[in-house]
């Protein structure tokens, strides 16, 4: 879930990179056949966060019964599980596998504390963005789970009906119902470029060059007149008062409860709170501001292997040959409730606000999971704040913004 995630990346900071260590067998090396063994021996201890624990608890007891394989579940708070990943594998107290958001994937691997995988055919059996996730410089490290992203959400007691085909259409129509706002996006302080994201795409202006594959390269794409011109765009919204630094996403959510505007771009981690207040919503997919598509960012669940997992023969038996299956996921979804990373699980799901959620994001973009992402989400928030603010001048301030990010990025 991700409230603002500019905030959260500067308390982070940057993790010192630790010294790389490897040595295990890469699992793909040992795949095996799920049941292959039922008589297979040996425990897996598995880190799985806090929102997640209670969905996994019946699978792996699924796998266990199927394969013998025990699986100790280890709850870890959401905020915790990547730096402690990096930590305690080096030195022997991590866990065999860990259940976490792909975007920690480029610092573990700098670190070399996540096993590379073989997913084979597999791989077929997920969309590109949920591939792309888990795939850092051409290898794929882990077996995805489940997707999320942003779209835009109508209150259907405003408005039951949405025409507009661009962003300030879009604007216009919900100024029509004379609600205080018109279509509410979180800010805070630090602005929050991601849930802005999908505006900046249709501008022309991703944050990173991507491979062939969909993996990031480390050269930056939100420079030049596409990214000047959104940032003109950002200024024009701020003038208008559509963005607003005192609305962070409590009182953006707050605000939409209260039917105080017919559109909100947000997640599925808020739409319950939708359901469970009686409202009756639509998911849509943003309109473009740009011109060209509104591509949202896709978050993606994985299930990844340290690279000095004990029993790497039987981590690989359940995170690739188990977890990446229909039947699996399909558990996972019916437990969690969360749109399943595999295609055929994927489809099977009804939910209309689910679905809507999944075609916003059909042509979504992985989260970038490069080191130096928390540095650039300081440096991308805070120019965002100031040109919606009006302290600063866009186009200026815009690639001031791209030079101090490609220099973040050129060191790490």
């Amino acid at each position: 879930m991700r409230r603002s995630i500019p905030l959260t990346a500067a308390a982070l900071g940057i993790t010192l990179a630790l010294a790389a260590c490897s040595g295990s067998a890469d699992p793909a090396d040992t795949e095996t056949s799920a049941g292959t063994d039922a008589t297979a021996s040996g425990t897996l201890t598995m880190w799985v966060d806090d929102t997640r624990i209670n969905e996994m608890e019946p699978v792996v007891a699924a796998f266990t019964e199927e394969t013998g394989v025990e699986v100790e579940l280890v709850q870890k708070a959401s905020g915790d599980i990547g730096k402690d990943f990096v930590a305690q594998v080096p030195t022997g107290e991590g866990p065999d596998i860990i259940v976490s958001a792909h975007d920690g994937l480029g610092e573990w691997v700098n670190n070399g504390v996540v096993a590379p995988i073989e997913l084979g055919d597999k791989a077929a059996d997920f969309s590109d963005s949920a591939i792309a996730g888990v795939t850092y410089d051409g290898k794929i490290y882990g077996t995805p789970i489940s997707i999320e992203n942003i779209a835009l959400v109508r209150n259907n007691a405003l408005l039951t009906e949405t025409t507009a085909t661009t962003f300030d259409e879009l604007v216009a129509q919900a100024k029509g119902t004379g609600t205080p706002f018109s279509v509410l996006i979180q800010q805070g302080e630090a602005s929050d470029p991601y849930h802005l994201y999908p505006l900046q795409t249709s501008f022309g202006a991703p944050v990173f060059e991507q491979s062939a594959d969909g993996s990031y390269t480390d050269t930056l794409a939100l420079g030049g007149p596409a990214g000047e011109a959104f940032a003109a765009y950002l200024a024009k919204l701020g003038t208008d008062k559509v963005l607003d630094l005192a609305i962070d996403g409590d009182k953006a959510k707050q605000a939409f409860l209260d039917g105080q505007a017919p559109y909100m771009i947000t997640g599925p981690w808020n739409t319950s709170a939708f359901a469970e207040a009686g409202m009756d919503i639509s998911v849509l997919p943003v309109p473009s501001a740009g011109g060209q598509p509104a591509q949202p960012f896709v978050g993606v669940q994985g299930v990844f292997i340290s690279a000095k997992s004990e029993n790497p023969v039987l981590a690989n038996e359940l995170v690739v040959n188990y977890l990446s299956t229909e039947a699996a996921q399909d558990m996972l979804f019916a437990e969690g409730g969360r749109m399943p990373a595999n295609a055929a699980s994927a489809a099977k799901v009804e939910d209309p606000i689910l679905k809507g959620f999944n075609d916003a994001g059909s042509t979504g973009a992985p989260m970038p999971a490069i080191p130096a992402m928390s540095t650039v989400w300081a440096f991308w928030g805070a120019t965002e704040a100031q040109i919606i603010s009006g302290q600063a001048e866009p186009a200026g301030a815009w690639n001031t913004m791209v030079t101090n990010i490609q220099d973040a990025v050129d060191k790490v």
